[in-house]
């Protein structure tokens, strides 16, 4: 999965003791601003000011949240609108301009250190003594992003200072990507597990992804490690793994194979890697391809001894594996044609003289017309989808691999032909395609090679040659080609 702009995790930046990296705050310690326990900007929005005041209701115990009695903290929050380093995770659609407001609230210092921000903050050397025994009072400014929520969620992060409780509040995907920039800015480490413990349980949407993968380079190793896994692979070529494992699936063993068959296909051809869609299919295809292949081999040849009755169910066997198979071929061959990957599945279709060598054996006993009368029409039909990609040139194939694809299977085309009686319409019409398909290859060769390929085409005429007419043109052509004078000898070098 490509992750980030360019493809990649983004790495991991420091989060220990670094306030300058995470921190949007301007902290200011001792300043003075009125002691009111809530201060709203004049032109403050009525939405927020609800929120706010809904968070902010008064502690009800000693030493609580907000508890003006006994705090030893006057924090303000005010809109900060210089941009924080966060902006990645706040769409240009989130931002929100709001006139200056703030709001103060009543807090506690060993509550607060509870986050490293404010221990930092709150540490005796950034701290001024008063000069007499009277209770010290900290003043502290803490600026927040200008988007939408930004103080009530703030608010939030400081309530959950005076609880181990996190389960209450971090209840949804949406609030737990609210807290946890905050409780990183602040250091809090327990808010920070609890946001990521929640994330890791959860489904997320493709946008909520999207913000969760800007967060995991402020996380260390130990908070991203299970996050990471959801979203990016431990190996390379997972996503080659799950194609093909879904390839084998679709055309062995799900029961619904036609719907199957139809979702893989979809997903192939929406795949990203055009290469990777490449290797998964010729990787199938030559599996498939050796299992037809030895499986003929073994009812042409068979190697074994036994009664009558056991070689029969044996050689049926073969032939049924070799058919089913067979299918599975043709089915992945028109993927792969249609994808415009099937280079090498012409090649290795060029390469199998023992393999056409068996089906012309095959086919000439009967005993196939009982137990797979679809093979031939099956191994044709995968020969004619590839020989007629070469044709148009969907796929260029080399010259040596053009004359070894028609030299190995005319023979086989011959055979069928000859061994199909009644031939009944769709074997013609696929005989008469795969005839004009090879004559068509015939004629991209050499005139000495097409000569000795077109002798062996005799086989495609009929008793009425307006039949014929693709034999009638391959001829036709070839003659006027021979009949050219040579070029001279300055010209041939």
């Amino acid at each position: 999965m490509a992750i980030g702009g360019d493809g990649n995790i983004p790495k991991k930046k420091q989060r220990v003791g670094s306030n300058s990296q995470l921190s949007s705050t301007r902290a200011v310690i001792n300043s003075s601003f009125p002691d009111e326990t809530l201060i709203e900007g004049s032109n403050k929005s009525p939405a927020l000011r609800r929120s706010s005041s809904s968070v902010l209701g008064g502690s009800s115990g000693c030493g609580g949240f907000n508890d003006s009695d006994t705090a030893d903290v006057i924090l303000r929050l005010h809109l900060d609108h210089h941009r924080s380093p966060f902006d990645s995770f706040v769409t240009s659609s989130d931002s929100v301009s709001f006139d200056e407001s703030d709001v103060q609230i009543y807090l506690h210092s060993h509550i607060l250190r509870r986050a490293k921000y404010f221990s930092a903050l709150l540490s005796d050397r950034w701290q001024r003594h008063n000069d007499d025994d009277s209770p010290q009072i900290h003043r502290l400014n803490l600026g927040v992003p200008p988007t939408p929520d930004s103080i009530n969620d703030y608010l939030e992060v400081l309530r959950l200072l005076y609880t181990d409780d996190f389960s209450a509040s971090i209840t949804s995907v949406v609030t737990a990507l609210a807290l946890l920039p905050i409780a990183l800015e602040l250091l809090f480490e327990d808010c920070i597990k609890a946001c990521v413990k929640f994330l890791e349980a959860v489904p997320w949407s493709d946008d909520e992804e999207k913000k969760i993968l800007n967060l995991i380079p402020f996380l260390s190793h130990e908070e991203s490690k299970e996050l990471l896994t959801r979203v990016s692979p431990l190996k390379h070529d997972s996503s080659e793994e799950m194609l093909h494992g879904l390839i084998l699936s679709a055309i062995h063993n799900h029961p619904n194979m036609a719907f199957a068959k139809a979702f893989v296909a979809k997903l192939l051809r929406d795949f990203s890697s055009k290469e990777s869609v490449r290797r998964v299919l010729d990787k199938v295809f030559e599996k498939s391809l050796k299992v037809v292949k030895e499986s003929l081999e073994e009812y042409s040849s068979p190697n074994f001894r036994g009664d009558h009755n056991e070689t029969e169910a044996i050689q049926r066997l073969n032939l049924h594996s070799a058919m089913t198979n067979g299918k599975h071929l043709l089915w992945l061959v028109e993927r792969m044609i249609e994808l415009r990957v099937a280079d090498m599945a012409v090649k290795s279709w060029s390469e199998q003289a023992s393999f056409t060598a068996d089906l012309q054996r095959a086919f000439r006993d009967d005993a196939w017309r009982n137990i797979a009368p679809s093979l031939p029409a099956v191994v044709l039909r995968c020969t004619s989808r590839l020989a007629n990609a070469v044709a148009t040139g969907n796929i260029l194939a080399a010259r040596q691999v053009r004359m070894k694809l028609v030299k190995d299977w005319l023979p086989v085309l011959i055979v069928c032909k000859d061994n199909m009686s009644p031939m009944c319409t769709n074997h013609k019409s696929l005989y008469l395609e795969l005839e004009e398909t090879l004559l068509r290859i015939i004629s991209t060769l050499p005139v000495e090679d097409a000569k000795e390929l077109l002798q062996q085409c005799l086989s495609f005429s009929t008793r009425n040659v307006e039949d014929c007419p693709h034999l009638v043109t391959a001829f036709t052509t070839w003659f006027r080609r021979a009949n050219r004078s040579p070029p001279a000898d300055d010209f041939r070098q």
